[in-house]
């Protein structure tokens, strides 16, 4: 038993303390160890230029709009942005707590919102939109229904491995502190950002109430609107996937390696600093695709909001928006594999797929139940912030007039404050989850020699869906 386990670029001996089985895909071939040096380091550099960028727009546009005859109504419009930031940041650690002390009722919850608000779309169609609208609605609100019924008796399988994940988070409780780090980083950028959105718009955007647009429009710079979008939503993925990718490595060592489990452990640490130095770059990689996709779609929904192009617009988004969720499961899975075996991200894609091929699970990973029920976490999470901002914007009149023009104003960025920063710190059971998945594909001995309890549960659930499956 002289084979070796690579976990985040650490190898784990077989024997003593540490004691584990090869770890082979389906053919028998062991996963190549960890290279050594940084993966995909011009996207990094990317990165921080995209930081430079924001700061240097903040200093020529943002500061004197702060200090110019909108100051007032900037600093408002930042203000609440800080507070939504802050009161997200509190209500996603109740989120957290409830995901992980009652996964199975969440997810349950979660498949009756996905109906719910299928229903509602269609409802919304007939009302207010056309019959051709409102028939695709109900064919989409049957496939829901459909999906909810096929897998309501899997949700068991889908808690048993939530309740691993949550299992390995808790033995190494540390890492949440990272995903609260990253989180406080994105509410920092988003009050940047705004600081930044603030002066350019004053400089840039004209509008009918200038007399510019008889028809009520307004003049935008979409090439400077993208860039802006795209800072946002690049930032906004970087720091998402860095909590994947150190929760990603935490567990997997939490797997192989128990003993070097605990709060602020080597197992949390050193995860931690491979994902924001030799790992950096393939986040930034995968991030920078799926903000591009991002910032087009907000391109669309603007150009489509101001007449411009409307019906292109509405046909960009689709497209558009299909290409971003493919992209987006695909990046899910390959930076399971960049924080637990330090791949890049080209080729920790092709053997996360490759492995998932070859056990024959791509029926498992699309039954993605846990998904669905942290989605509701974050979305309730997001009204529940919107309504505070209407509260706050009902209650304070001058600051909805200064910060905001209209209680939907106050609501929808009450919502985005919300549902971002609930979405990072949320994701680390989503990442948790996603990494048993793969370690279980991958090294299901070592999970039985370190875990016996709770990989005799996940054995038997697996073999009662997926027989034959492990």
């Amino acid at each position: 038993m002289g084979e070796m386990v690579v976990v985040q670029g650490t190898t784990v001996p077989s024997g003593g303390n540490f004691e584990v089985e090869p770890t082979t895909n389906a053919n028998g071939d062991n996963p190549d160890p960890a290279k050594t040096g940084c993966k995909d380091p011009i996207f990094a550099v990317l990165f921080y230029v995209n930081v430079i960028a924001i700061l240097a727009v903040v200093a020529v546009y943002g500061v004197p709009a702060m200090n110019g005859v909108k100051s007032a109504s900037y600093m408002g419009y930042v203000t609440i942005a800080a507070v939504f930031g802050i009161l997200s940041l509190a209500l996603s650690g109740v989120g957290l707590i409830l995901l992980m002390s009652c996964p199975a009722l969440i997810i349950k919850c979660g498949l009756i919102f996905s109906v719910v608000m299928s229903l509602l779309y269609c409802i919304y169609s007939f009302l207010f939109m056309n019959m051709f609208y409102g028939i695709i609605a109900v064919v989409f609100f049957m496939i829901t229904v459909c999906y909810a019924k096929a897998v309501w008796s899997r949700i068991p399988f889908a808690a048993v491995n939530m309740l691993t994940a949550a299992t390995a988070i808790k033995a190494n409780l540390g890492v949440t502190f990272f995903a609260v780090f990253f989180t406080v980083v994105e509410v920092a950028w988003f009050v940047l950002w705004t600081i930044a959105l603030s002066g350019v718009y004053d400089e840039t955007v004209n509008c009918s109430d200038d007399g510019n647009n008889a028809d009520g429009s307004c003049n935008i710079n979409y090439g400077l609107l993208f860039l802006l979008f795209l800072s946002l939503y690049f930032t906004q993925q970087v720091l998402q996937s860095c909590v994947h990718v150190t929760v990603a490595g935490t567990v997997a060592t939490w797997w192989v390696a128990p003993d070097e489990s605990g709060c602020c452990s080597k197992a949390v640490c050193n995860s931690f600093i491979r994902t924001v130095t030799t790992s950096f770059g393939s986040i930034c990689f995968g991030s920078l695709l799926v903000a591009i996709l991002q910032a087009l779609k907000a391109i669309a929904s603007a150009a489509q909001s101001n007449d411009d192009m409307a019906l292109l617009a509405c046909i960009a988004q689709c497209i558009i928006g299909c290409l971003q969720r493919i992209l987006e499961y695909f990046n899910k899975w390959a930076y399971i594999y960049v924080g637990v075996y330090g791949y890049s991200y080209i080729e920790a894609g092709k053997a996360v797929m490759q492995l998932f091929k070859d056990r024959g699970w791509e029926a498992i990973i699309a039954d993605d139940l846990v998904s669905g029920a942290i989605f509701l976490v974050c979305v309730v999470i997001g009204l529940i912030i919107g309504g505070i901002g209407v509260a706050l914007a009902t209650i304070n009149s001058q600051t909805m007039e200064l910060a905001m023009n209209s209680l939907w104003a106050a609501f929808g960025i009450g919502f985005v404050a919300g549902l971002f920063v609930c979405c990072i710190l949320l994701s680390t059971i989503a990442s948790g989850v996603n990494t048993v998945l793969v370690m279980f594909a991958d090294a299901p001995q070592e999970f039985q020699r370190n875990h016996p309890e709770l990989s005799e549960k996940m054995r038997t659930v697996w073999e009662e869906f997926y027989p034959g499956s492990i």
